[in-house]
């Protein structure tokens, strides 16, 4: 929790919103294996902390739309749905039990700028302005089954498209989209060690 107050300002109700998180994704965890044990350890790193990377390099604008695809538990969209009160998130994922867990988690915490929703990206049509994912399929694949998603009309500093959390060497993925994929490093961003590899997918919607 302490990783979090390190890096954003947060208001009484977000702070408690975020300390409530732990516990939550503990009780869950001990009834479906959502993350390893190891991990709910590190929950505030490895998963919250992660998650707002994505608002390292955009700040959402109030009334602004997301689609988080392939949510699992909820991340990315739950922490960046506390830290942007103001900005709706809708999170999918084609497995119940995940988001069921999602909507839980939200529901406990109060979130009534959050819906979730089992289904495939495929089938999902409504559109937002920015569609985020964590390490959930290939760039190219998300690209493909998520463009429609993406509306045109403009309300934030970078132009609406993808913003995916990914790490590791990303010099293939990107191939694709060398003249337009925006790599930024979470290491310029965080210092813990954790974050040494861990990057910022940018690709605006053309």
């Amino acid at each position: 929790m302490e990783q979090i107050r390190n890096y954003f300002q947060l208001n009484t109700t977000q702070q408690s919103q975020f300390a409530a998180l732990y516990d939550l994704y503990a009780d869950w965890n001990n009834k479906i294996n959502l993350i390893s044990r190891k991990d709910v350890e590190n929950l505030y790193e490895k998963h919250v902390l992660h998650s707002l990377g994505i608002a390292q390099v955009l700040r959402f604008s109030p009334q602004s739309t997301v689609l988080d695809v392939g949510t699992g538990g909820g991340f990315p969209g739950i922490p960046l749905a506390i830290l942007f009160p103001d900005v709706h998130f809708s999170l999918i994922d084609s497995i119940g039990k995940k988001i069921r867990v999602a909507a839980d988690i939200a529901q406990q915490l109060g979130l009534c700028n959050v819906d979730c929703v089992q289904t495939r990206a495929e089938d999902e049509r409504r559109q937002f302005d920015f569609v985020v994912s964590r390490a959930v399929m290939p760039l190219s694949d998300l690209v493909k089954v998520a463009r429609k998603n993406i509306s045109k009309t403009q309300r934030n500093a970078l132009p609406n498209g993808f913003l995916c959390l990914k790490g590791g060497d990303l010099q293939a993925e990107l191939q694709p989209f060398k003249n337009k994929a925006v790599e930024y490093p979470l290491s310029d961003y965080f210092t813990e060690e954790f974050f040494q590899t861990k990057k910022v997918i940018y690709l605006p919607q053309t």
